[in-house]
């Protein structure tokens, strides 16, 4: 045992800036390789302006070409070994064939330009990683853990689930866990986005790399270092990062075959004119600017910077896309479908009634269903088995559970066989054998109680003990504070209020939706008949969105257009299942995420417009009239940096 002797650690990331964005471009080999050719550029000019003698400035330009050159050259000829025509080949040829009729300064300034836009590609690809990755800063490095005899300073990798930590005045908190001791003003700016600190007390989840400001609190690990909020939002977005969408691959496919067109088109403008007698040097040019405003350069770019750079922004304020597809679909959604429990509602529902319906009194329907419940994962099964605890009733002993989607649990608890699940486990119990009368008389009780408490707008839950019903409970769950408000955006945002699906009864489903503002109700739905209900929508031309958080989301989740998991609540198969998933919790990043996904979408398209318009037009005046070389360089890659340019946009935190 050791005792700290730290000093707090205060540090939090800040916001990036202009020193930041210099780091990167000294960082990015591509952006010292342009600087290098920019400088050599310049350095040429000034010599030929001064009158020196030709093979100083021609030395110059070509050690531009050089130094702005040789990296895409290698590239290409490294993509054509594996019979890949890359436009930056082309760009390196059609420098060279200006230097070969004399145009060095032409081929020069297109070297330059083509060098810093790929540059500010390679820029652009670092930040979005850096502002990613900046996330990992925010956990410390290390945490006061509670030992027997005090405490230890260790590495936060040393953490695991049910470990506690101090974190005092100051500190950052070290694991995503929960408040057992104290309480505080806790700032989660850097992963809420919360503007305000938060009080947080006994009983409170607190977030690896928030900032505790006031008092000193005990957490209680939750999840080790390796599955926090940060880390999780991480190495999602960098997963995300490496798939590319529809529109993407799509332009890559007709890359090849376009590319392999401007080089027959360039081959075709230089031989024929000179079969027809025309002189070289004249022809030679305007080949050569067809083939560099004729490439793709710009379609290339126009798609992926603003989807990498929506995703970094999505996953800095808790939405994890996880793949380029995935933000393509969410631009389309036009109905969002929400689950009940853990989605709209906090998830945390409360018992509030038990009532014996056979020969056990409500202590001893309690302790039956928590047994039954101890290994279910889901909020109902948490509720009873935290009423148990609060109630101090001791749960019998259990075995043989097994979680049923959509159906409730089962398990053998005290040598008996227990069924605890929904109203409609009634339906099938029995009337007949030994002790029909008395078993149907506790049918009939049970289904009067549970009607009664469905009225109520409880959630109602019935327990079954070798094939005869011993009680009923009833729980109460509150909406999310930010349910209403999302109804509202999307209602707004897609033109159609959300619809809820839910196993839930109708009288409870219906008292939540009415307090949140949602007018189409489906309750009462076992995991597959969610799933036929979106299935349904999608055959209407509906393109769905399905947000939920159970095991019984999992088949929905699969059948929708787009699948979107709670994180917190959420079940492994839903996390799994899901194409994004809300880290926080947060209902209120649901709108955000669908409105990011469709700007992304708007700019894409913009860029496609910018890029496809400019070489329509360069092309035209080169072939029709004459265009420079220099204003076809100027034009091609400044439509390129524009495009690139425009994407990095949605970085902002305006973009949100």
């Amino acid at each position: 045992m050791s005792t700290s002797t730290d000093a707090p650690e205060q540090h939090v990331p800040a916001p990036p800036s202009a020193g930041s964005l210099v780091a990167t471009v000294v960082s990015a080999p591509e952006a010292r390789w342009a600087v290098v050719a920019t400088a050599l550029f310049a350095l040429g000019g000034a010599a030929q302006l001064a009158g020196a003698p030709a093979w100083t400035w021609w030395t110059a330009y070509l050690l531009c070409y050089v130094a702005g050159g040789w990296e895409p050259a290698v590239a290409g000829l490294r993509a054509l070994r594996e019979r890949t025509l890359d436009v930056d080949l082309l760009m390196v040829v059609a420098a060279l064939g200006a230097a070969a009729i004399g145009q060095v300064l032409d081929g020069a300034l297109l070297i330059v330009i083509f060098a810093t836009s790929g540059a500010l590609e390679a820029v652009a690809t670092r930040r979005n990683e850096e502002s990613v990755r900046a996330l990992l800063t925010l956990a410390p490095a290390r945490a006061s853990r509670l030992t027997a005899t005090g405490e230890e300073r260790v590495d936060v990798t040393e953490l695991v689930p049910g470990d506690r930590v101090r974190v005092r005045p100051g500190e950052r908190v070290a694991a995503d866990g929960t408040v057992v001791e104290g309480s505080s003003d806790v700032d989660q700016a850097t992963i809420t986005g919360e503007a305000l600190p938060v009080a947080r007390g006994i009983g409170d989840p607190v977030y690896a790399g928030t900032v505790n400001r006031e008092g000193t609190l005990v957490v209680e690990v939750d999840r080790p270092a390796s599955d926090s909020v940060v880390a999780r939002i991480v190495t999602m977005v960098e997963e995300a990062s490496r798939t590319k969408a529809t529109t993407q691959l799509f332009i890559e496919r007709v890359e090849q075959g376009y590319s392999s067109l401007v080089v027959v088109a360039t081959v075709a403008l230089l031989a024929v004119p000179l079969l027809l007698g025309a002189d070289l040097e004249p022809t030679l040019l305007r080949a050569m600017t067809f083939m560099i405003v004729a490439s793709p350069c710009a379609l290339v770019l126009a798609t992926m910077p603003p989807m990498l750079a929506s995703m970094a922004t999505a996953g800095r304020h808790g939405v994890l896309v996880k793949s380029a597809v995935v933000l393509e679909r969410l631009a389309d959604v036009d109905l969002v479908a929400l689950d009940k429990t853990g989605t709209l509602t906090d998830g945390s529902p409360q018992l509030v009634d038990v009532e014996p319906t056979a020969d056990l009194d409500a202590d001893g329907v309690l302790a039956t269903a928590a047994a039954a419940e101890g290994s279910s994962e889901h909020p109902v099964g948490r509720a009873v088995v935290a009423a148990a605890a609060d109630r101090g009733v001791e749960p019998g002993a259990a075995s043989h559970f097994r979680a049923l989607p959509g159906a409730g649990v089962e398990a053998r608890v005290d040598g008996r066989a227990v069924h605890v699940g929904a109203p409609r486990v009634l339906e099938d119990l029995t009337g007949t054998g030994d002790g029909a009368a008395d078993r149907r008389g506790d049918v009939a009780a049970a289904r009067t109680a549970a009607r009664r408490l469905e009225e109520q707008g409880r959630t109602v839950v019935v327990v079954v003990a070798d094939g005869a019903p011993v009680g009923v409970l009833g729980l109460l769950d509150r909406p999310r504070p930010e349910a209403a408000a999302t109804v509202d955006d999307l209602a707004a945002l897609t033109g159609r209020g959300p619809l809820l699906l839910t196993g839930d009864n109708a009288a409870a489903a219906g008292a939540l939706a009415r307090a949140v503002g949602v007018d189409t109700v489906r309750a009462g739905l076992l995991p597959q008949d969610k799933a036929d209900a979106v299935a349904g929508l999608t055959a209407e031309g509906r393109r769905v969105a399905v947000v939920g958080d159970g095991i019984n989301d999992g088949p929905a989740l699969a059948a929708a257009h787009v699948g979107i998991a709670m994180g917190r609540t959420g079940s492994d198969l839903a996390l799994e299942t899901a194409d994004a998933v809300l880290v926080r919790d947060d209902l209120a990043q649901l709108p955000r995420v669908l409105a990011l996904a469709r700007r992304a979408r708007r700019v894409v398209r913009a860029n496609l417009v910018i890029a496809g318009t400019t070489i329509v037009v360069l092309v035209t005046w080169d072939l029709v009239w004459h265009l420079p070389l220099p204003l076809g360089v100027a034009g091609h890659e400044g439509s390129t940096v524009l495009v690139a340019l425009n994407g990095l946009r949605l970085l902002r935190r305006s973009a949100w």
